[in-house]
């Protein structure tokens, strides 16, 4: 058995994965962070490190919460943990190995705790015609817009709800993008239901204020505002040529070159969910979450979550939750006593309990429609096998139990994507045509890798000790020559 290389592995270096990283090496812990992207920040925080000037250009269109995330990344790039960019992970196990990958070299490596801090991902929603060249999600433009500076050319439409669909049309409108539309798909009952969560959320009035500037940004631009669309469709042959949709019973079309499309975002947890650590099913935000107490330790001793991939709760809540994971790591590995874990533990714990009232209120407000959850028998569900929601309708009339049954009916699932897209799609079809509920339906079984490997990079494996030998090699140190670099040119 590989010996222990690290007190602590994160995976991921999102606002979690930072916090985490940064809270375990200040108590002591020899900590490892390991993420795929080239520098530090996430999704949300994406090329943070390159766009330093926060008064003008890109860094002051993203705004003052981008700026937080620059402050993070200086405290991570300051600290003493083990930086490791550029690194895929394929596999965890429960005694602490990680699988990782860099530059096409698999290597394994141990740690005494995990900590995966993998994040969100946008829910996968299909429409018709959503496979089509011109189809893709509002986060996917927010990327292109955060790494590259780049909008799209010719005018766009943005279908669909919750928090990063309004910010991502802000954004756009405010870089100079032609946003035609807006189309909302918030259910109406939606509201009346928010409203009863609205006096929790009353303690984040900025946040909330934020909100309205967005949306009344987007409106002053001149982009049009659909409300309650129940029903989209996107129409072309070779390519997106324009958008179907339907609301309080009118039927109409816009044509547009790009169809950006956004339902919400859902815990990235394959990780977890490749170990078996026990996860719940929520109703609210319809997804899956892993089970974690409140400093983020599951069911599987090694391993704690943090942030988004153990539940969404944003950037600031992610932030908190990295903190407490990171805190908890150094108490449970003898580095501080339960008593130090607790007292340093109150101000991160104090800022989930003051946060989690807008998150109530904003998941009840932009709960996606069910309509948009269970597609029609024609739409594609599985891009990677071409598998339509009918297909998977059948299956289910001839006693296909779940999604798992499906992978050996219609290969659903099994595609390079190994399930990242449709597995939740899969479960509500399924679901809705047994009439059970999605919880008791299940959900794809996750096997390693996780990632795409080659044979070759998998037989390296057998020269386990030469291959973490190379990971010294690597830009590691925040600060060290080419790890600080990475931040430059991302």
């Amino acid at each position: 058995m590989t010996a222990f290389r690290h007190d602590v592995a994160v995976v991921g270096a999102g606002p979690a994965g930072m916090a985490a990283a940064t809270a375990a090496a200040e108590l002591g812990l020899d900590t490892v962070l390991f993420d795929e992207q080239p520098a530090p920040g996430g999704q949300i925080y994406r090329n943070v490190e390159a766009n330093r000037d926060a008064g003008s250009g890109l860094a002051g269109l993203l705004g003052d919460d981008y700026g937080r995330g620059r402050r993070l990344a200086e405290a991570f790039r300051a600290g003493s943990a083990t930086y490791a960019p550029g690194t895929s992970v394929w596999e965890i196990e429960p005694d602490g190995t990680v699988g990782t990958l860099h530059d096409g070299r698999a290597a394994l490596v141990r740690a005494r705790r995990i900590v995966i801090a993998a994040g969100a991902m946008e829910r996968p929603v299909p429409i018709a015609g959503w496979t089509l060249p011109g189809v893709m999600t509002a986060g996917a433009a927010q990327t292109l817009l955060k790494s590259a500076d780049a909008i799209p050319d010719g005018p766009v439409v943005l279908a669909g709800s919750g928090p990063l669909h309004y910010l991502v049309a802000w954004q756009l409108v405010s870089a100079g993008a032609e946003v035609c539309a807006i189309l909302d798909t918030t259910p109406r009952a939606n509201t009346r239901a928010a409203l009863a969560q609205l006096p929790g959320a009353l303690g984040q009035l900025a946040q909330i204020r934020k909100g309205r500037r967005w949306i009344a940004g987007i409106r002053a631009a001149g982009v049009r505002f659909v409300r309650h669309v129940s029903a989209l469709a996107a129409v072309g042959t070779e390519r997106l040529a324009a958008v179907d949709y339907e609301a309080d019973g009118r039927k109409e079309r816009i044509e547009t070159p790009l169809l950006l499309l956004h339902q919400g975002v859902v815990p990235n947890n394959q990780l977890a969910d490749s170990i078996d650590c026990a996860r719940r099913w929520d109703d609210v935000q319809a997804c899956w979450h892993t089970q974690a107490d409140a400093w983020g330790a599951t069911s599987v001793d090694t391993v704690a979550v943090a942030g988004d991939c153990a539940g969404i709760g944003g950037a600031l809540a992610a932030e908190h939750r990295g903190r407490l994971a990171g805190i908890d790591a150094a108490a449970r590995l003898g580095k501080i006593d339960a008593g130090t874990r607790d007292r340093l533990s109150r101000e991160p714990l104090a800022a989930l309990r003051r946060l989690a009232g807008l998150r109530r209120f904003l998941d009840t407000l932009y709960a996606p429609a069910a309509t948009f959850l269970s597609p029609r028998d024609e739409v594609v569900v599985c891009r990677c096998e071409g598998v339509t929601a009918g297909d998977l309708r059948e299956v289910a009339a001839h006693g296909c139990m779940g999604p798992n049954q499906a992978k050996a009916f219609t290969r659903a699932g099994m595609g390079p994507c190994q399930g990242r897209m449709c597995g939740l799609t899969v479960a509500n079809v399924i679901a809705g045509a047994r009439g059970r509920p999605v919880a008791d339906i299940g959900a794809f079984r996750v096997r390693p890798p996780l990632k795409p490997l080659t044979v070759g990079q998998l037989a390296d494996l057998e020269g386990v000790g030469r291959d973490i030998a190379s990971l010294d090699a690597m830009p590691t140190r925040p600060g060290d020559g080419a790890g600080d670099g990475a931040g430059e040119t991302a």
